[in-house]
């Protein structure tokens, strides 16, 4: 197994020599990432699933169209590629429809430029903190899941 160096950290090449593995620092902080990121998705997802018509309701006050079919495309963003990321299943494919989700619906429930003063503070932390977490996504999509995760059994 050679050994490679960055600036950053130590990696080492995979045993078929296809890419680069992670170390097991690296593997470690990978899950924790997941399940942090997961437990944000995860109980909202439920959330909705068992309060549906309220959110079906807070949807359309936004002025979406076709409020139970997005209420539905919610719930198994949040609930199924969640415990999807969560689980490291299919990790890449989860955590980009995962980001894309979150991208779509940012600008349309926490659009701070056309909230009431009082609530502009709160809308665009709100904002930006989805933006940061879409990014935390896109990463996971990039490289994904580590070797604690079902994708990572699968190649062991």
């Amino acid at each position: 197994m050679a050994t490679l160096t960055s600036s950053n950290a130590l990696y080492t090449r995979s045993a078929d020599g296809s890419g680069l593995a992670l170390t097991p620092a690296q593997n470690a902080l990978t899950l924790v990432g997941r399940v942090l990121i997961a437990l944000l998705f995860v109980p909202a997802g439920w959330g909705k699933l068992m309060g549906f018509s309220g959110v079906v309701g807070y949807i359309s006050s936004k002025g979406v169209p076709l409020p139970q079919v997005c209420a539905a495309i919610a719930v198994c963003a949040e609930l199924g590629l969640g415990l999807m990321l969560l689980l490291g299943i299919q990790t890449r494919w989860a955590a980009l429809g995962l980001a894309l989700f979150t991208v779509v619906i940012t600008p349309i429930f926490h659009n701070f430029w056309a909230s009431p003063e009082a609530a502009v503070a709160a809308q665009k932390m709100n904002f930006f903190k989805n933006c940061a977490i879409a990014g935390g996504l896109m990463a996971f999509a990039a490289f994904g899941g580590g070797a604690f995760s079902v994708d990572g059994r699968r190649r062991a």
